[in-house]
């Protein structure tokens, strides 16, 4: 079973005060310098998945094998599959609740690609939205958002997507290059990575310094970015072996004060 988790702080206490002090050190750094890679081993503690109860990952793992075919990118040559759900998340009570399933819409002057435009996809499974390890991330993301605003409400945005690249072709994580999201906090956890070369996150300021640049290759790894002060993107992916498919899984969620 997972500890409780919610937007008011993660259960797991590493330090002996109550606290926990790998996320306290995340949410200054966040606030301080607008990015920050959280290694797995630490997100894998506070979400109560590692050791023992590895099973509960592989078990959350396994809701990328229900994704389904995103129209959109494969416009662009791309085979990306995904959903997308919409919760509301308050931290003064840890409480997260999933709204109504809706179109997804960028605000304009974010994304070059989709500016301002509807797109449609399926929602989040019910067996997703119940698992215990999603409620325990988007707790432990309520947490680190909450060093970037005071909000009363967050307004949550859950992407599950796999990237998918065959041999002789590649494929684009983020067919829009170096973006904004329009957002708060914008985090990418690595879910899963299989036969995969490439695949380089990239933060960079608007003035294109680059801030971090690091690749998630291990599960657990999570890459959080203040969206307001930065942009992000993500290199191209291949595979290793082309006698297999490469697939990247990644959770990609949205954290917008309201």
């Amino acid at each position: 079973m997972h500890p409780t988790l919610d937007s008011r702080g993660p259960a797991a206490d590493t330090d002996g005060t109550g606290g926990n002090a790998p996320v306290d050190e995340a949410r200054a750094a966040l606030a301080s310098n607008g990015v920050y890679f959280m290694p797995p081993e630490t997100v894998l503690a506070s979400l109560g998945a590692d050791g023992p109860h590895w099973a509960d990952w592989a078990a959350f793992a396994a809701h990328w094998d229900d994704l389904v075919e995103d129209p959109y990118a494969a416009q662009r040559g791309t085979r990306r599959l995904r959903r997308y759900g919409h919760f509301a998340l308050e931290p003064a009570t840890g409480g997260i609740r999933l709204l109504p399933h809706e179109t997804f819409v960028q605000p304009e002057h974010t994304n070059p690609l989709y500016d301002a435009v509807d797109r449609h996809f399926e929602p989040l499974t019910g067996a997703f939205t119940d698992d215990p390890v999603l409620r325990a991330v988007l707790g432990l993301l309520g947490h680190l958002a909450g060093a970037l605003d005071g909000t009363a409400r967050w307004s949550v945005k859950v992407h599950p997507f796999r990237v998918i690249a065959t041999a002789g072709g590649v494929a684009e994580p983020t067919p829009e290059g170096r973006h904004r999201d329009g957002v708060t906090l914008v985090s990418s956890l690595l879910v899963a990575r299989d036969n995969v070369s490439g695949g380089e996150s990239t933060v960079v300021t608007p003035e294109g310094r680059q801030l971090l640049s690091t690749t998630l290759r291990d599960p657990g790894s999570l890459l959080l970015n203040d969206d307001r002060c930065t942009l992000h993107g993500v290199s191209a992916v291949r595979p290793v072996d082309p006698a297999r498919p490469a697939h990247r899984d990644v959770l990609v969620t949205t954290f917008t004060a309201t």
